[in-house]
């Protein structure tokens, strides 16, 4: 035997417990508009003119399920605009109530990677080393390079380079390192032929700040023509070392350059997606009237599709000496349609009032406001 259909009551009574989840039973603001909710959805769906097929329950879970979409339009749009902020933040409490400040950390630490293929920033250690040359030996071998210095995996070579003297040194002593007499250093510092005997005053310290650059300045002039190449694993020195010596490097291993996730950006409380960015379901009672009034629209188009369905099981239903078609379909068909047309709405209010968009706005009417005040005449002062 067929069991008959629930009918709406034609009033309702909300108490906590009633909706499916519980999200909002216990804010009060939710509580009054349940029951109101109810009223004006089985009116829009005809009652008390026909029966409506469904409880008080029904409709107290279509509206938690109205509030429960509202929020997570609202919050994922929140996400989408503000993730390059969030990401890598803490997972610990909600921003429901918070006003997401803009910033640059997340954009530094993007920019990071490109710097450190330069050595400037980044989270991968530059690692030094130096290989010994041989007089009349122009090609070393990386590979068996690294096997004498314990290194495992794949290495990239950032920096080779001849660590000279240092200028301060040749400015002070000019017999330190340099391979110089003193007249040859003097004529480094453009003394000509000054004997060293003599005595010069104390200069300004940006003159001796100029003397040192003036040598750094000589040595890559006059030493530009040392250089190498990287030829598979082989590091080729120009031109052929004449004896033995030193080549410097700096590099870095590959394995830690690719490494997919730093330490340092890695954890169990930190945003990573949008799945775990701190946002909790909306709180009802701080939810505006234009957001409200879209929520009594979704609540109806969910309970238009549920009574489809409901009317769907009994789509026929006898009367004396005939029958009568339930409209199931339209209801769905209507239901479907609303809900698409209250998402798209709702999407572009957001879109519109997004941080681009009031920039925008804001850049408009001040170049409106400028070719406005252009026309207006400048006032003559008369005293």
């Amino acid at each position: 035997m067929a069991q008959n259909p629930i009918i709406y009551p034609g009033s309702s009574s909300f108490y906590p417990g009633q909706t499916p989840f519980g999200f909002y039973d216990y804010d009060t603001n939710f509580q009054v508009d349940a029951d109101k909710v109810s009223t004006f959805c089985a009116s829009r769906l005809g009652y008390p003119t026909v029966d409506v097929e469904m409880g008080s329950g029904s409709f107290y879970a279509c509206f938690e399920e109205a509030v429960t979409t509202y929020g997570n339009e609202v919050y994922l749009y929140q996400i989408r605009n503000n993730f390059i902020s969030l990401e890598a933040t803490s997972t610990g409490s909600s921003h429901n109530q918070d006003v997401i400040n803009p910033n640059l950390g997340n954009i530094i630490r993007i920019s990071d990677n490109y710097g450190q293929e330069a050595g400037a920033g980044g989270k991968v250690s530059w690692y030094s080393g130096s290989i010994p040359l041989t007089g009349s030996v122009q090609e070393y071998n990386l590979d068996d390079w690294k096997q004498t210095q314990g290194i495992t995996g794949s290495i990239e070579v950032k920096t080779v380079f001849y660590q000279n003297t240092p200028a301060i040194v040749r400015y002070f002593d000019p017999y330190a390192g340099t391979g110089y007499g003193s007249q040859q250093l003097l004529d480094v510092f453009g003394f000509g032929n000054y004997s060293p005997a003599i005595n010069f005053l104390l200069m300004p310290i940006y003159y001796d700040i100029s003397v040192i650059q003036a040598i750094e300045l000589n040595d890559t002039i006059r030493k530009s023509a040392f250089s190498f190449e990287l030829v598979n694993n082989n590091i080729r020195i120009f031109p052929i070392p004449n004896q033995e010596g030193q080549l410097f490097i700096q590099y870095i291993l590959t394995e830690e350059r690719n490494a997919p996730t730093s330490a340092a950006y890695s954890g169990s409380n930190m945003v990573t997606d949008i799945s775990n960015v701190p946002y909790d379901n909306p709180t009802y009672q701080y939810i505006n009237a234009p957001g409200r009034y879209w929520i009594f629209e979704y609540t109806l188009a969910l309970a238009k599709e549920l009574l489809g369905y409901v009317r769907g099981k009994y789509s026929q239903v006898p009367i004396p000496g005939a029958e009568v078609t339930l409209n199931q379909a339209d209801l769905i068909a209507a239901a479907n349609t609303e809900k698409a047309a209250l998402i798209e709405k709702l999407r572009i209010d957001l879109d519109e009032n997004s941080r681009k968009m009031q920039l925008q706005r804001k850049a408009e009417e001040a170049e409106a406001m400028g070719k406005t005040l252009e026309q207006v005449p400048i006032p003559i002062f008369i005293a």
